[in-house]
């Protein structure tokens, strides 16, 4: 039993090559979010589009609409509030979205290790 380990750990060690590094392809978008649903006081309505969620929710659509394999790397910058006044019942509220938010978003080269088996 332990001969048998011993082969076919020495037959993995000779048998592996060595590993290089996976290469990605980064892109900066630049972008504006959706305004809320309804309508708030310009300050509720400020604090509803600058949650984290929607700027996370909205990063990965951004990469996401580049095409296939495109993930958030990060978010280098948040943007800023833009709001706009609400007609009818709910005058005097704000619908509020962030306009300018930067991502990063990042993709496997093609050709790069993980992606054409048995090449390098």
């Amino acid at each position: 039993m332990k001969l048998n380990l011993i082969c076919l750990c020495a037959a993995l060690a000779l048998f592996s090559g060595t590993a290089s590094a996976t290469e990605y392809i980064y892109r900066d978008l630049m972008a504006n979010t959706l305004p809320s649903a309804g309508c708030e006081a310009e300050s509720e309505a400020i604090a509803t589009a600058s949650k984290p969620y929607n700027i996370t929710r909205y990063s990965k659509t951004f990469c996401q609409s580049q095409g296939y394999g495109w993930h958030v790397e990060k978010v280098k910058d948040e943007g800023k509030a833009a709001c706009t006044p609400c007609t009818g019942t709910n005058q005097g509220k704000n619908q509020c979205h962030l306009e300018d938010v930067v991502v990063t978003c990042k993709r496997i080269k093609p050709g790069s290790v993980g992606m054409l088996p048995g090449k390098s």
